[in-house]
């Protein structure tokens, strides 16, 4: 480490600096950098003429791009500030004046009025009038425009009549009073379905229900000459519950006459009317539903949305397909019943009329459909007459019914391993529990009919008698077993 030098006294005033010695040292100087900053040739010292003869260093012509950018412009003054609205390599031009009256400049001439008027113009007078004297005697025609013009107009005339006669022979007229409707007033061939459309229409009747908050209405057929009428349950519900509410029934030649409820049962969906004082009634013939078969014509009878006397026609689309029905608003029916499925049209209205074959005998009684949107759509339901006619004659003679049961409640299962009714709750001491079942058994026939359903066992055990004995096959642990059980009344 090098020592600093003191230049300073003991005092505190500054002495005299000796100087530093100066090195000189880097590299070498090329000759170009030498002729550009160097002295000129013959020059010692700092200041001097330079020789004319000197060689004068070459400086290369700028870029023109840069020249333009960086350069003074042309016609400028000489300094360095640029116009910075100037428009570089443009002629600068003036806009002329949009007014040469503003346009101090501008040079005396005479223009056009500030308004122009322009002169109305004269009306025209209508000349003489052209007659016909004047035309071929007043010699204002010449006589060969005369005869051109008649000729004209006769090849116009005989022209337009050729083709309107063409026409008329060629096109028919539109109108006419010659024509006369042929009419055969011979009396037509009933069909089948208008013969029992005839025969059964007199059976049929329009149920109403009237009440202080509402109502609605139904359908029916005769049963008995004593004034029997066979209906739903569901029809008369709101009159069975409301003692002031009032029951009408509407025969086919429009009488109205006043009806009490003889019996009703609403596990079976049936009930039976009793109108009094009504002679001359026509009664329903009842067939064998037992005998249907698929495909089979069957024919609905009813008061579909309260239209009165309305009859459809379909076939037997399916049997013993067990319908579920549950109260509501309007009904305390809860049962299920063993229909008959048809595509006969059956409505809201249809409801306890008669479902008749080709020969006119009924054999079941509209109760159901399976809508979407509120109408048919071909799957009606029916009770099987054979089903009904019991208990409308047990309804007749003592006003209500009881019916089979085995004391178990079920619920479907349908699984890989078995479908059937699985036994949730056993009464106590009943045929159910006498007979061994346990809760979780399924149900898989009773007395010869297949069980796949909790439906269907209810169907099942309904349809058998009370305190007779029947057999059925129940499955437990994977494995199956017989057993007998004997339902009693309910």
């Amino acid at each position: 480490m090098t020592d600093t030098p003191d230049w300073s006294d003991r005092d505190g005033a500054d002495a005299p600096r000796p100087a530093l010695p100066v090195r000189r040292g880097g590299a070498p100087v090329s000759p170009q950098t030498a002729a550009v900053f160097g002295r000129p040739t013959g020059v010692d010292g700092s200041f001097g003429t330079r020789p004319e003869a000197a060689p004068q260093p070459q400086i290369a012509a700028p870029d023109p791009v840069l020249a333009e950018a960086f350069g003074r412009p042309a016609g400028g003054s000489g300094g360095l500030q640029r116009d910075p609205y100037a428009q570089y390599g443009r002629d600068r031009q003036e806009p002329a004046p949009a007014d040469p009256w503003r346009d101090p400049a501008s040079a005396a001439h005479l223009d056009g009025p500030a308004l122009t008027e322009e002169a109305p113009e004269q009306p025209t007078e209508a000349g003489p009038k052209l007659g016909v004297r004047e035309l071929l005697f007043g010699g204002r025609v010449h006589w060969w425009a005369l005869v051109s013009l008649g000729i004209v107009a006769l090849l116009v005339g005989v022209g337009g009549g050729l083709i309107g006669r063409w026409t008329a022979e060629a096109i028919p007229p539109l109108n006419s009073h010659s024509v006369s409707l042929n009419v055969d007033d011979s009396a037509a061939a009933s069909s089948d379905i208008a013969k029992v459309a005839k025969a059964v229409a007199p059976t049929v009747v329009v149920i109403e229900v009237r009440t202080a908050g509402g109502g609605g209405s139904g359908s029916g057929f005769v049963v008995d000459k004593l004034g029997y009428i066979v209906t739903n349950n569901h029809v008369i519900s709101l009159a069975a519950n409301d003692k002031n509410a009032k029951l009408e029934v509407v025969f086919d030649d429009h009488k109205r006459v006043p009806a009490r409820i003889a019996g009703r049962d609403v596990k079976t969906d049936l009930a039976v009317l009793k109108v009094d004082g009504v002679e001359n009634l026509t009664v329903s013939t009842l067939g064998d539903s037992s005998k249907l078969e698929i495909g089979q014509p069957v024919i609905a009878f009813g008061a579909p949305l309260g239209l009165d006397r309305t009859v459809t026609t379909g076939i037997v689309s399916a049997v013993d397909r067990p319908v579920p029905l549950r109260p509501d608003a309007v009904s305390d029916t809860d049962a299920v019943i063993n229909a008959i499925q048809t595509d006969a049209a059956i409505n809201p209205g249809n409801s306890g009329g008669p479902l008749v074959d080709a020969a006119g005998r009924v054999v079941g009684v509209n109760t159901a459909i399976a809508a979407t949107g509120g109408g048919s759509i071909g799957l009606g339901f029916a009770i099987p007459i054979d089903e009904a006619k019991p208990i409308t004659e047990r309804l007749i003679a003592d006003g209500k019914v009881t019916h089979p049961q085995i004391g178990v409640s079920a619920a479907t299962v349908r699984n890989d391993k078995v479908f059937g009714a699985r036994v949730k709750d056993i009464a106590s001491g009943s045929p159910a529990a006498r007979a061994g079942l346990k809760e979780n058994d399924v149900i898989t026939s009773f007395d010869g009919r297949p069980i796949e359903g909790a439906d269907e066992l209810t169907v099942a055990v309904r349809m058998s008698k009370i305190d007779e004995e029947v057999k059925y096959t129940y499955w437990r642990d994977g494995r199956t077993f017989d057993g007998k059980i004997t339902p009693v009344s309910d």
